[in-house]
């Protein structure tokens, strides 16, 4: 390293930890260990404000999907902002890059979408989905279908609706939880079955934890229930990909009751499970379904809802005015982006190169971790994958929280060179779709290792 790129990472630090107040991390903390800066990326690499190259196993926060540095996404950008760098989509008016956007949108979601509702993030396009519900239940003369069923430890976004929609224990302690929104069991085989101390058939689990809403149906009353949500495979929850009799169950049930389901697309979407959508992986057919993240791979903040027909023919011929809307709804340089994007994954045949090849070579590699004495459970889908560390994987016993386990394995990961996440004790990742074979094999050596000195520390 040298002295320059030394008193740059020292400038950068001090006016960081001055003044940044960071996302979802401890102040004092952070205070006593200065942030990471990171300077540059591309392909699957970052580069630190030191030199050092680390491999994205986390495609950024699960969003850079087509990786870093593409040139036909900064293209775009750069000509959109250069042409039209701002105007909104309020009052009749719209503009190429959203008129366009949401054309492309139409073609590669399901069949049954052919309508976006634009915001700038996927808290927003959760937001959206509260107050799109709440008014296709109004419109229709049924005001009295508010609750929206969710569930424990989902992760749906930020603000006060969406954190709300989420079921995540530490942020309903922090902000609170607004009305109408109840929780239900999540579909966590492992976890339960940890828990139970017993073994424990995933698939009647699976039946039974789908059961758990309609039990919840009944007990509000089905006047009262507005609407499901759920990620296809929830993210931030920890990567839990829910038993193959989950959602069968869950679809008849939303059918039998008439409640909208809303498939929460954020982590999910655009190839990420090697198929363009969860819902298809699944054939959900949802009606509202909040996109993000993958959308402009990143490079630009851009959400959307996906709206089904039969609920927007609601919105529009019976709906009037929707009183809803962000300044930033559709914002034009994001939304060519986000264009170019898609493009880009059109042309590169990117979702079938992750159906076909790495994502069942990222898979079976993943599983030869599971034979690490710590691994308990490895589970993924497509490009995502967890790996659940335990104390005794032989009895399915878990750490103990304060151990702190998963945060261990975090820090020898970033010192191996590797970005991993630690949800609790599992070790996520959801790297960049354009990931290669030898870039696989390179993270299994990196974990591995990095699993082998985390179970160096605890012992």
């Amino acid at each position: 390293m040298s002295q320059t790129k030394a008193v740059n990472t020292e400038k950068w630090q001090g006016l960081d930890g001055a003044h940044h107040l960071h996302p979802f991390t401890n102040p004092k903390e952070l205070k006593q260990q200065a942030a990471r800066i990171i300077e540059s990326a591309n392909g699957v690499y970052l580069t630190d404000s030191d030199g050092n190259d680390y491999l994205d196993m986390m495609a950024g926060l699960w969003c850079v999907n087509m990786g870093y540095g593409q040139k036909d996404i900064i293209a775009a950008a750069s000509a959109q902002i250069e042409q039209l760098p701002y105007y909104n989509a309020f009052f009749k008016t719209s503009h190429p890059p959203a008129a366009e956007l949401s054309g492309l949108l139409a073609e590669v979601t399901p069949a049954h979408m052919n309508h976006t509702f634009f915001t700038s993030s996927g808290s927003e396009a959760n937001d959206t989905v509260i107050r799109m519900a709440w008014r296709y239940w109004d419109v229709l003369g049924k005001p009295e279908k508010r609750v929206i069923i969710s569930r424990k430890n989902a992760y749906h976004g930020s603000t006060i609706a969406a954190s709300s929609l989420g079921g995540m224990e530490d942020m309903h302690k922090q902000g609170g939880i607004i009305p109408d929104i109840v929780h239900v069991e999540q579909p966590h085989w492992f976890a339960k079955r940890c828990e139970l101390g017993h073994d424990l058939d995933a698939n009647e689990f699976g039946r039974e934890v789908a059961q758990s809403i309609a039990d919840k149906i009944e007990e509000l009353g089905v006047d009262k229930v507005a609407a499901f949500i759920a990620e296809p495979i929830q993210g931030a929850g920890g990567v839990i990909v829910p038993p193959e009799t989950y959602w069968p169950e869950v679809k008849k049930i939303c059918d039998h009751y008439g409640i909208l389901l809303v498939a929460d697309e954020v982590i999910c979407g655009f190839g990420r499970t090697g198929h363009w959508f969860g819902t298809d992986l699944y054939d959900l057919k949802p009606d509202l379904m909040p996109i993000a993240k993958g959308l402009s791979s990143g490079y630009l903040p851009i959400g959307g809802v996906m709206v089904a027909d039969r609920v927007a023919d609601v919105l529009i011929n019976q709906g009037g005015e929707f009183n809803h809307g962000f300044t930033y709804s559709g914002h034009p340089v994001c939304a060519a982006a986000a264009v170019a994007n898609i493009k880009l994954m059109q042309k590169e045949n990117i979702v079938q190169k992750v159906h076909d090849e790495t994502a069942p070579y990222l898979q079976k590699r993943l599983r030869e971790l599971g034979e690490h004495a710590l691994v308990g459970q490895v589970r993924g889908v497509g490009m995502l994958g967890a790996l659940e560390l335990v104390k005794d994987k032989e009895n399915f016993i878990k750490f103990d929280k304060d151990d702190n386990v998963g945060t261990i394995c975090r820090t020898h990961s970033f010192d191996n060179h590797l970005i991993m996440r630690a949800v609790g004790d599992a070790m996520i990742i959801s790297p960049p779709l354009v990931l290669e074979k030898s870039e696989i094999d390179l993270f299994i050596e990196r974990a591995w290792k990095s699993l082998d000195l985390t179970q160096k520390d605890i012992k």
